[in-house]
């Protein structure tokens, strides 16, 4: 029996097996085109991005009927060079990485995660902050502050604590106690066990923040005369320009 006109698929998504494909697959990655083979896209058989490709479709297509993904098709050319060719790109490592977890590219992540950048960033940052209390946290934090502070101004700061031992912790909380400021609107930061010093987490805490796009900069938070420690072993003020 002939199926009827209203009851055919309608608009372009895809419902027939993949394995009627033709061997060259056209894709929309986020608005960049690409053309490639079926065995490209399924060489590495335990990944998001073969299954994408096996037994029934699991991708949606375009206007034209390429297979549209939604991620930025920008690095997905070095996911491409991947699979045909083995190559481990040495351009946008950050970025391409993100894309090889999304697809769940196993070989590819584990020959990024030894580049010098991906190596750095999991290994030796992450693993230090990892060992700093609420750090996270404390980033949104300051943010917040900031943000509530930059009514009408050009520039708001963020007065913040950072105590690298248990025993700077204690004197903080003393000078702390002896600063005429809001005590809620100081951050602290520490103590922490690792060999990074204090300007190495200032460093990581400018580097995070920027990261969300803000314009910052930081210097040693000096206070009145008279005060009875030296403000500047501890505290910092980091300075958010709006425009």
């Amino acid at each position: 029996m002939s199926i009827s006109s209203e009851h055919k698929p309608l608009g372009k998504q895809v419902t027939s097996s993949l394995h009627t494909l033709s061997p060259i697959v056209e894709l929309n990655v986020g608005g960049e085109m690409y053309t490639t083979t079926l065995s490209t896209l399924k060489k590495h058989p335990g990944s998001k991005l073969a299954e994408m490709f096996t037994g029934q479709p699991k991708l949606r297509t375009d206007s034209e009927g390429r297979f549209f993904i939604d991620r930025p098709g920008t690095y997905f050319k070095y996911i491409l060079e991947y699979l045909r060719s083995n190559q481990v790109p040495t351009q946008c490592i950050q970025d391409v990485y993100k894309e090889a977890l999304f697809y769940d590219i196993e070989p590819l992540i584990k020959q990024l995660e030894d580049s010098p950048q991906i190596f750095g960033e999991l290994v030796a940052r992450k693993q230090f902050l990892a060992r700093v209390p609420n750090y996270s946290e404390n980033i949104e934090l300051m943010i917040r502050i900031a943000r509530a502070e930059a009514v009408a101004s050009r520039q708001s700061s963020v007065i913040v604590c950072v105590v690298r031992t248990e025993e700077d912790a204690a004197r903080c909380q003393d000078a702390l106690n002896s600063l005429d400021m809001d005590k809620k609107s100081v951050v602290k930061f520490g103590p922490w066990k690792a060999v990074p010093s204090i300007s190495d987490l200032l460093d990581c805490i400018q580097m995070d923040v920027e990261a969300k796009g803000y314009k910052i900069s930081v210097q040693p938070h000096v206070a009145e005369k008279g005060f009875r420690f030296k403000s500047q072993d501890y505290f910092y003020k980091f300075l958010f320009t709006w425009w």
